[in-house]
């Protein structure tokens, strides 16, 4: 387990770039699942049991936050665009790696020193528009025969065990997500799960705002009965989080069940049941409206898909060093692995 959520979070795959990525998740599914594939898009699916009832998709995305090139200077800077959202203010002083077509090209993000910012300027938070990326090229010749316009970049950062449980990682939203139902198809098949499990690890989430990118063509072609969507979200156990407005939500205290307008009341159940079977205490997250996550886009497939999400504790989202618990990683893939064996053909999904 740990090799694999390593070498996920490693792998460098920004929305729309996720073939690295996707790709040691396919070699791991191969071990294991009757039938992997992939789709036009770059989503790749992992099944047991084809043919079966209940149809049922696990959808982590794969893809993460990143960088483009938009223009080089004269001078040979870099200036580049967001893939997905970026505070600036982390990007600062900052490593990257652009992916392209000879390799990596190295780079780091530039500013001013603070000694050559006047007065008030210094105290305001900086826009992307005002960073750039030095490539170490003396022209703009020299650049563009390194970087092309459209190239995507990623902080260049390994993933880091803070201690036995808690693992740093820039990537972790959300290819923890992406790991947990592909281990939770693994435990599924393990626990002889009659149901058809797809396992989907999908693509351009972060680009996909309302149309969720490849969770919606993704889920249209797998017609599902029931979807699971895994995804992180905000812990509030850190300084400065108002905890009224935000919830509470900790690391380590296991994985969160949402509940709300978009949730399938009898999917939250049933999970909530398969956490109290499988031994482990959920955290319960209100989302009154739409997630925010795959979910939106899945649940509103073709007539309709009865859909849960589960989500993963997450400290300082969108940054260069996300923080989760493998522990919650672990009882997650648990959970919706006990939750599907636990569906049989003719299971009823519609609201009391």
């Amino acid at each position: 387990m740990p090799d694999l959520i390593d070498r996920l979070l490693d792998a460098r795959g920004p929305s729309g770039y996720e073939t690295a990525a996707a790709a040691v998740w396919r070699e791991e599914a191969a071990r294991f699942a009757t039938e992997t594939w992939g789709d036009v898009h770059g989503n790749s699916f992992a099944a047991i049991n084809p043919g079966a009832a209940p149809r049922v998709m696990l959808a982590g995305h794969i893809d993460e936050i990143g960088l483009m090139v938009n223009h080089i200077d004269d001078e040979g800077y870099v200036w580049v665009k967001s893939v997905g959202g970026w505070d600036a203010q982390v990007l600062v002083g900052q490593r990257v790696e652009f992916l392209t077509e000879t390799g990596l090209v190295a780079g780091v993000v530039g500013r001013r020193a603070i000694h050559l910012i006047a007065g008030d300027e210094g105290e305001k938070a900086v826009k992307l528009k005002d960073l750039w990326i030095d490539i170490g090229a003396a022209s703009a010749e020299e650049a563009r025969a390194r970087v092309s316009i459209g190239d995507v970049a990623v902080i260049r950062s390994d993933t880091l065990d803070l201690n036995d449980d808690l693992v740093a990682a820039r990537s972790i939203d959300d290819r923890v997500g992406a790991f947990v139902v592909l281990e939770a198809l693994r435990r599924a098949a393990e626990k002889k799960c009659s149901a058809h499990v797809v396992a989907a690890a999908t693509v351009q989430e972060e680009i996909g705002y309302m149309a969720a990118g490849g969770a919606r063509t993704g889920s249209y072609g797998l017609d599902p009965d029931v979807g699971i969507v895994v995804d992180v979200t905000h812990a509030t156990d850190h300084p400065s989080v108002d905890k009224k407005e935000h919830g509470d939500i900790r690391l380590a205290g296991g994985p969160v069940l949402a509940r709300g307008a978009a949730i399938n009341p009898v999917v939250f159940s049933r999970l909530a049941r398969a956490a109290e079977d499988a031994g482990f205490v959920v955290q319960i997250q209100a989302i009154p409206a739409m997630t925010g996550t795959d979910a939106d886009a899945i649940r509103m497939s073709r007539a309709g898909v009865a859909t849960g999400l589960v989500s993963i504790p997450n400290r300082y989202m969108h940054s260069p060093n996300q923080i989760v618990s493998r522990r919650d990683l672990d009882q997650a893939a648990e959970i919706i692995a006990v939750f599907v064996a636990g569906l049989s053909d003719g299971d009823s999904f519609l609201p009391a």
